[in-house]
C-alpha cells in the first residue's frame, strides 16, 4: 500500500481531486480536518484538554465543542493557538499514524490519501512515500472561495497570508496537479501519477 499526502493552498480544489480518488481507485481517503473533529468529540483525546484550556464557553448546549465558539476564543491570540495546536496537532498525527498501521497489515487497499493543509509544516513529509501539491492561481482561488464559501476579500486576504508560500509547496512535493481550468485535465493527471508503470517506477525507485 502506497500512502500519499494531499496539500495545497484554500481553494486550490483539493476534495474535487479525494472524491475522483476515492472513486477510480482501491483506496481510502483521511481528511485530517474531520480526524481533528472527531478527537475533540465527548470521549475523544482532545476534548477534554481543550475545555481545561480554553473554558466551557466552547461547548454547545449539548456539552460538544463548537469549532465557531472555539475559534472566536482563539482569534488573534497565537499563544493561545499553538497551545490549542499542541493539543490537536499531535493527537491527528498519533491517529494517522495508528490507521496506516491498521490498514498496511489488513492489505486490502493500493492507497491510502491524507489530506491536509499543514502536512508539510507538521512534518508529514517523512510520514507518507509521496506529496501531492494541488495548484490553482491566486485568481482562480479566490473566485471559487468567494463562490462556493462567500468569502470576503479581507478574509481570503487573512487566510492566504497564514498559508505556505508556493516555493515551500514546490520544494517538498513530488507531485503537481494543476487544477486551473477543466476537469478532465485534473483527472487525466491523476491517472498518469497512478497508472501501474508510474507506480512500479516509483516503487523501484524507493527500494533501491
Amino acid at each position: 500500500m502506497r500512502v500519499i499526502g494531499i496539500t495545497g493552498g484554500v481553494g486550490a480544489g483539493k476534495s474535487v481531486v479525494l472524491d475522483f480518488l476515492a472513486e477510480k481507485y482501491n483506496c481510502r481517503v483521511i481528511k485530517a480536518d474531520l480526524a481533528a473533529k472527531a478527537l475533540e468529540e465527548p470521549g475523544g483525546v482532545c476534548y477534554e484538554p481543550l475545555i481545561a484550556l480554553l473554558g466551557e464557553d466552547i461547548l454547545d448546549a449539548a456539552g460538544e465543542i463548537e469549532r465557531r465558539k472555539m475559534a472566536d476564543v482563539i482569534f488573534g491570540d497565537k499563544t493561545l493557538l499553538q497551545k490549542v495546536n499542541a493539543i490537536v496537532h499531535p493527537a491527528v498525527k498519533a491517529y494517522l499514524l495508528s490507521e496506516i498501521e491498521k490498514e498496511r497489515k489488513s492489505g486490502k487497499r493500493d492507497y491510502l490519501f491524507i489530506e491536509a493543509a499543514l502536512l508539510i509544516e507538521e512534518g508529514y513529509v517523512g510520514i507518507v512515500d509521496g506529496l501531492w501539491y494541488i495548484r490553482a492561481g491566486e485568481s482562480i482561488r479566490r473566485r471559487r472561495l468567494k463562490k462556493n464559501r462567500g468569502y470576503t476579500d479581507e478574509k481570503i486576504d487573512a487566510i492566504l497570508k497564514s498559508q505556505l508560500a508556493e516555493e515551500a509547496f514546490l520544494a517538498n512535493c513530488d507531485v503537481v496537479i494543476e487544477n486551473n481550468g477543466a476537469l478532465s485535465s485534473v483527472y487525466k493527471q491523476i491517472e498518469k501519477e497512478l497508472g501501474e508503470d508510474q507506480w512500479q517506477k516509483q516503487r523501484n525507485f524507493r527500494d533501491n
